[in-house]
């Protein structure tokens, strides 16, 4: 995916660009874990919930919350991991991009987007955080106020890949 690229994809701790389309499939690859359905598990003791897109929303319907009560619209994300430990989920959201476009728009959208988590969140108590997964286009000297504009809002990103730890799991 990236263009004579190196990084996410050699890294051994973190989740990498290309794997972030499955996150399943990449946490399967890791020391001691195991996916199975939603259900993670590492050294065999559950450990945490993914969900990508719609299963988000089975997730809160499971827990009787009907997001139409909530919010007006659903928020669809590229993944989500729900680590049981620190009651927190992380919401990702892959940005890959190599010409411009209307993705450069869109990681403006990280504030509005997580206070809408938050809402959804907050009836079962579980903190929320919202992260992007860029691929190095967005290093470009063009992105440097929108970065600065993702962490002043508590929001965060990464390129290339996203450490286990950062993510709340052991590594």
């Amino acid at each position: 995916m990236i263009k004579g690229g190196t990084g996410g994809a050699n890294t051994q701790s973190g989740l990498s660009f290309e794997a972030m389309v499955d996150l399943s499939d990449f946490l399967n690859k890791q020391s001691g874990y195991q996916v199975v359905g939603q259900d993670v598990l590492y050294n065999r003791q559950h450990i945490a919930k993914i969900f990508k897109k719609y299963e988000l929303y089975n997730f809160l319907c499971a827990q009787g919350i009907d997001w139409r009560n909530v919010i007006s619209s659903k928020l669809l994300p590229d993944n989500s991991i729900y680590v049981f430990n620190i009651n927190t989920i992380f919401i990702i959201e892959c940005k890959y991009q190599n010409t411009y476009g209307s993705v450069d728009e869109k990681l403006q959208t990280c504030d509005f987007k997580k206070k809408q988590y938050q809402k959804l969140m907050s009836f079962l108590g579980i903190k929320v955080e919202y992260f992007y997964l860029l691929n190095d286009w967005f290093r470009e000297y063009k992105y440097t106020d929108v970065l600065d504009y993702i962490n002043s809002v508590r929001c965060h990103y990464y390129f290339n890949s996203i450490p286990l730890s950062d993510l709340g799991l052991p590594e």
